[in-house]
């Protein structure tokens, strides 16, 4: 008798801080549920890819998936019932209430809706993406992050790559992995962008729209310049902060233009440093890249380019990841530069 619908949109799990890339076994979670069903039936829904392309917001694929299962007659209420619920609650009303009429629409036409709301055009259009759009969005990013010169040194430093690629190449496929991967060095997660991020309003907009009353939000954090470390591991502890930290993240938050000067107190840290370190040996790197691509040797200049993607998590974590990147760098390098040893891997 159990009926299921399912977002088929996948959230990121636990194993990603260990393996960040991971997959999703999509197929062998199907067969469970169907399994657990007993052949009873499920609907698996785009609901999350459709609610933010209708509505512009992931909160509204919960209200937008009860009007689906509503509509095909599992939720044993009626719609006044539902409705009054929605207006009772008071958070975000509109939204929610469009959300539910869309996925009621959705369980009467699901490719007509999926069709207007084109959520597989949206989730490829980030490898589709011009350079031109990559390198604005994440130009103006990076103002907030630091200021408008550090913007400007990413900008001016993808538009070299790409005038030297397009005199060898003809196109952008490296600058716009450049773009990416440049980016995501630059644009690393101190102790002022964390401070940043808590306190530009949109961390509290959302725990608005969640929860009601007054909240108490404590977080849990580990520093490189007061965290701990675990005798056994040697990892840095995380501790727990209360409602105070938000104070302290304003005025950090403020203080982020001596990210990297000689009055930055957390600019000496071995991990900082490190990530300084990385984003000048990533412009030594692209300019070699730039400088001597090729059409032969194109996908492997891009995966080059690439593998500051491999150089995720914090503390413990990033220090493996990226040493891993760096000794898969060496060897893509090696045969970047040499033909004999790019002929031997193929």
């Amino acid at each position: 008798k159990t009926r299921a619908v399912v977002n088929s949109h996948y959230q990121p799990t636990g194993a990603f801080v260990l393996d960040g890339d991971a997959r999703f076994d999509i197929s062998g979670i199907r067969r469970a549920i169907d399994g657990a069903l007993g052949g009873a039936g499920y609907d698996f829904v785009e609901a999350t890819a459709i609610a933010c392309a209708l509505m512009g917001d992931a909160i509204a694929t919960n209200l937008f998936l009860l009007g689906y299962a509503f509509q095909k007659g599992l939720v044993p209420l009626g719609l006044a019932a539902i409705e009054r619920a929605i207006v009772l609650n008071g958070v975000s009303v509109a939204m929610n209430r469009r959300a539910f009429a869309w996925g009621r629409r959705a369980a009467h036409d699901l490719a007509g809706v999926t069709a207007l709301a084109h959520p597989r055009e949206l989730e490829g259009a980030k490898t589709e993406e011009e350079l031109a759009a990559i390198v604005a969005r994440r130009s103006e990013f990076l103002t907030e992050y630091q200021d408008a010169a550090y913007a400007r040194r990413y900008r001016d430093f993808v538009a070299g790559i790409a005038a030297a690629e397009r005199a060898r190449t003809g196109g952008d496929a490296l600058a716009r992995a450049v773009a990416r991967g440049l980016f995501r060095l630059m644009a690393y997660k101190d102790e002022y962008e964390v401070a940043r991020l808590y306190t530009d309003g949109n961390f509290r907009a959302r725990l608005a729209e969640q929860f009601e009353g007054r909240l108490r939000v404590r977080v849990h954090l580990a520093p490189p310049l007061f965290a701990g470390r675990d005798p056994d591991t040697g990892f840095l502890r995380k501790r727990e902060y209360g409602p105070w930290i938000f104070a302290a993240f304003g005025l950090l938050a403020r203080m982020r233009r001596l990210r990297g000067t000689a009055l930055d107190p957390f600019g000496h840290t071995r991990e900082r440093r490190m990530e300084r370190r990385l984003i000048g040996e990533y412009e030594a790197v692209a300019r070699e890249l730039a400088g001597a691509v090729s059409a032969e040797t194109l996908t492997l200049a891009c995966e080059v380019a690439g593998l500051p993607d491999k150089m995720r998590g914090f503390g413990h974590i990033k220090d493996a990841n990226i040493e891993a990147a760096k000794a898969e760098e060496a060897k893509l390098l090696a045969r970047f530069r040499d033909p004999a040893r790019r002929i031997a891997a193929e």
